[in-house]
């Protein structure tokens, strides 16, 4: 998008707003005639006061000027507060827009964009481009209908001076056009700049304990250093070109207005002005400098704002989670059927296939588990499931439908996910238990999907129990209890369809013994796909998965795959340390 049509459409977001902003526009009108006004009193003050003495003029310049200023200040709360107002309002849209659909973009999304640099887009960009939108405006319409109007006076008052004045235009508009061009670079290398502070600031905060465990306190200060300086470089590349627009024009101004002044003077010309005349022009002139220097100076502002404006947008603009246009399928409660077809995904081409060609299928209320090698692509074949990826080849088949033909939310819906990275909010135990869709949820049921994860036996020991606040990614838990507490979560949804991504992974022994009894009976009633580092974990699956470079090297149950003395028995017998024989028995 050119700069012109970025403005604009950020222009276009004020609509609803627009009463409030014809108001302000109203407000900066009457500003910019009180401005005028004031030059113009300067005729009959001198003319009249000073010169004939009329009393009339004497009785009404005061009054006059009294007014003046009451009809400045009015204006000018008018114009401010309303342009505020639609401000905080435009910077609450935008953010509400880009959380929105920070919620729905694919995980793929994710994968590309550091997390520091979303969370700049939607702080500090949209400061800047809300600024943009309002004071820039502010500027623009008050400041340049405040020359419009002193150029009229000054016009009425003498043409051929006001011409004078008006041939510093074009070397204006050609130093302003200039300038426009780096205020957009360096605007988009600062906006880069503040993502890079953010996000070493976020990964040293989230990451302290492994910062103070490995000496890592100088190294992230010189992380943070070098981000913070580039930071600072650039936005004193942004003063500089600002300041020395700003003074060239007002140079240039200047040398006009000392060029008229001089010709003003000659005896000539003071013999066609009376003294009002003539300080009513060279106030208009003086009160002309400080709105140009807000105009050119406001460019700064406008082009930080065209280059947020473009990363605002271009978030808002991402395309959503992939969804059919109509569902062709309706699935009401899934009987738990699922198929994998030749599936085949990579998350990136060029580093090649992650899966090659898994298929496998998993019949009603069966457990499946899924082992192999780190990397062998477990997680990313259960990610498939709930569509947090769409497989490059192949389809995957729920109740004999393509994935990919049901609504994404019914699908969802059907299945109750617990990963091996927990995530709870900071929030009370009984609403991360409780969370999305399933909030409406009883204490009573809450606090059963609690005891059949075991999680109620510290939970009841809180001072206030499920209404305890677990901190920040619960970090006032145990990595058991977290875990004990997703585990809740997925027995309360009773989804037909269960998944554990190394679900018991942060479990310590005892834990893991009294967990998994509750998952044996969870799993009775519902299809279950395990992914499993622990192979004791696994033993009672109907169907024994194995895994190794993204493709199916052996499938059976634990004691067949056992006695096939493979891939499934060397994994059991490194963890177990058990000699080949004992394996094999």
């Amino acid at each position: 998008m050119t700069p012109a049509a970025v403005y604009r459409r950020l222009l276009a977001c004020t609509r609803p707003y627009w009463a409030a902003f014809a108001g302000a526009v109203a407000g900066m009108a009457l500003f910019a005639a009180t401005e005028t006004g004031f030059a113009a009193l300067m005729q009959p003050l001198l003319d009249g006061s000073f010169v004939e003495r009329d009393p009339e003029t004497i009785a009404l310049v005061p009054l006059l000027i009294v007014g003046l200023f009451v009809a400045r200040f009015l204006a000018a709360f008018l114009a401010s507060y309303g342009m505020a107002w639609v401000g905080r309002n435009l910077i609450r849209d935008l953010r509400r827009d880009m959380f929105e659909r920070l919620l729905r973009l694919p995980a793929r999304f994710y994968d590309h964009q550091a997390s520091g640099h979303l969370l700049a887009r939607l702080t500090y960009d949209v400061e800047q481009v809300a600024h943009a939108a309002t004071h820039a405006v502010t500027v623009v319409v008050r400041d340049g209908l405040t020359v419009l109007g002193l150029l009229a006076w000054m016009a009425y008052l003498h043409a051929a001076l006001t011409g004078l004045f008006l041939l510093v235009a074009p070397p204006v508009a050609w130093a302003v056009a200039r300038i426009n061009r780096r205020f957009r670079r360096v605007s988009s290398r600062l906006q880069g700049s503040v993502g890079e502070v953010t996000q070493v600031a976020e990964e040293a905060i989230e990451g302290h304990r492994i910062v103070k465990a490995y000496g890592g306190q100088a190294y992230e200060a010189r992380h943070f250093a070098e981000a913070n300086e580039g930071n600072r470089r650039l936005n004193l590349k942004l003063v500089a070109t600002s300041v020395a627009s700003v003074n060239l024009i007002q140079l240039v101004a200047a040398a006009a207005l000392a060029g008229i002044i001089w010709v003003a003077t000659r005896p000539a010309m003071l013999e066609a002005l009376t003294v009002g005349t003539f300080m009513s022009f060279v106030v208009a002139m003086m009160m002309l400098l400080p709105p140009i220097k807000r105009l050119t100076s406001v460019n700064a502002t406008v082009q930080r704002g065209i280059a947020a404006a473009r990363s605002v947008f271009a978030l808002i603009d991402q395309p959503p989670e992939p969804a059919p246009a109509k569902p062709r399928a309706r699935l009401g409660r899934a009987r738990g059927h699922v198929r994998f077809e030749r599936v085949r995904f990579a998350y990136d081409p060029a580093k090649g296939e992650v899966l090659r060609g898994v298929s496998f299928e998993v019949r009603p209320g069966q457990v499946v588990a899924l082992v192999g090698p780190s990397g062998s692509g477990k997680s990313t074949l259960v990610g498939l499931l709930p569509r947090f990826y769409d497989p490059t080849a192949g389809r995957v088949l729920l109740d004999g439908h393509d994935l990919r033909e049901l609504d994404l939310a019914e699908l969802r819906a059907q299945i109750a996910w617990v990963g091996q990275e927990v995530v709870l909010f900071n929030d009370t135990i009984a609403r991360n238990i409780a969370y999305g869709e399933l909030e409406g949820a009883s204490e009573a049921a809450i606090e059963a999907a609690a005891r059949a994860a075991h999680a109620w036996e510290f939970i009841e020991r809180l001072p206030q129990g499920l209404h305890t606040v677990v901190g920040e990614r619960g970090v006032l838990l145990s990595g058991g209890q977290r875990q004990r507490l997703a585990l809740a979560r997925a027995l309360l949804k009773d989804a037909p369809i269960l998944v554990l991504d190394e679900a018991t992974s942060a479990l310590d022994t005892e834990s893991e013994r009294r967990v998994q009894a509750a998952l044996e009976e969870a799993m009775r009633r519902r299809t279950t796909l395990v992914v499993a580092h622990r192979l004791s974990t696994v033993r009672r699956a109907d169907l024994i998965l194995v895994l190794d470079q993204g493709r199916v090297v052996e499938s059976g149950r634990h004691e067949e795959l056992l006695a096939r003395g493979g891939l499934y028995a060397r994994l059991h017998r490194l963890q177990f340390q058990e000699p080949p024989a004992a394996a094999q028995a």
